[in-house]
Formats: structure tokens, C-alpha cells, sequence
């Protein structure tokens, strides 16, 4: 008896706290847009480098790419030669921060 009554407890304080009908039970959690910047750092510096030149692995010069923004969208999602596919790494909008970052990147319009 002494070994279920703690079980017991805890149950019944998550069941009461998880039925809160309070304006905080309402409140939706939107979250920050993704950093693309932050993405480019963590999952392409190490081919493409900080700047986007750096052309490691056959890894393209970004700053002169001459893709579309859905070019390269696809590009990142599905991969292409020695380039992994994101599509399981990142959420889709995750993938457009990253693209508009690598746009931000070109020397050239």
C-alpha cells in the first residue's frame, strides 16, 4: 500500500495539471523564424565555407550561382552529385531560411 499511494499521487497531479482551462491553456506558442545564417553555419560551411567559396568536395561557389530561389530550394531538399539531400536534416521553412541566405551570399543579381 505504502509503494502506491507516491504512484498514486503522481498520477493525479498530472491528470489535474494537464486539464488547465486557464487564458495560459489557450495562449498559442508561435516560434522565431528559422535563422537561416545560423542553419548555413551548422550544415553547409564545411563544403561551401562561411562565405560561400570555399568549394570543398566540388562543393559550388554560391556567390555565383545563377539558380532560381526554387532551384535551389529543390536543390538543398532532394541533393544533387557529392551533395547530401536535406529533406530529413531540416523542416522545409528551415531550407527557405537557408536559401534566402545563400541568395544573400551573390556577388551578382
Amino acid at each position: 500500500m505504502m509503494r502506491t499511494l507516491p504512484l498514486f499521487a503522481l498520477v493525479a497531479m498530472l491528470a489535474c495539471s494537464s486539464t488547465s482551462d486557464g487564458p495560459e491553456a489557450s495562449a498559442t506558442i508561435t516560434a522565431a523564424p528559422p535563422d537561416g545564417a545560423k542553419l548555413f553555419q551548422m550544415q553547409c560551411t564545411l563544403c561551401h565555407g562561411r562565405d560561400g567559396k570555399l568549394g570543398l568536395s566540388g562543393a559550388k561557389d554560391l556567390t555565383v550561382s545563377a539558380l532560381t530561389r526554387e532551384q535551389m530550394i529543390l536543390l538543398v531538399t532532394d541533393g544533387k552529385g557529392m551533395m547530401m539531400p536535406y529533406k530529413n536534416v531540416m523542416r522545409p521553412e528551415e531550407i527557405e531560411a537557408v536559401v534566402d541566405h545563400v541568395r544573400s551570399l551573390r556577388t551578382t543579381p
